[in-house]
């Protein structure tokens, strides 16, 4: 359709000066599995492109917004509760 440029924000970070109150933008990792899961290839891979998962330095240290992000760290709090209770 001739779309080369689409934006987004790592974990959804920031907001729009002319919206107060804007919640925030599109997270990059979740562009990039839709855009997967429509079958274009964007060369970016969905867990590399959230982030660490919180925010980074001089951040408020909180979890970022992004829905993979959130589904990711769930699945690696969900294995890591099940580690410990069979130790």
């Amino acid at each position: 359709m001739g779309v080369t440029t689409l934006d987004a924000s790592v974990g959804g970070l920031g907001g729009c000066p002319y919206a107060p109150g804007a919640a925030g933008n599109l997270a990059t990792e979740d562009l990039v599995f839709m855009l997967h899961g429509m079958g274009i290839q964007t060369g970016i891979e969905p867990r590399k492109a959230g982030g660490r998962g919180r925010g980074g330095p001089g951040a408020d240290r909180r979890r970022l917004s992004g829905k993979y992000l959130q589904a990711a760290l769930g699945e690696r709090e969900k294995r890591a509760g099940s580690q410990r209770a069979q130790t």
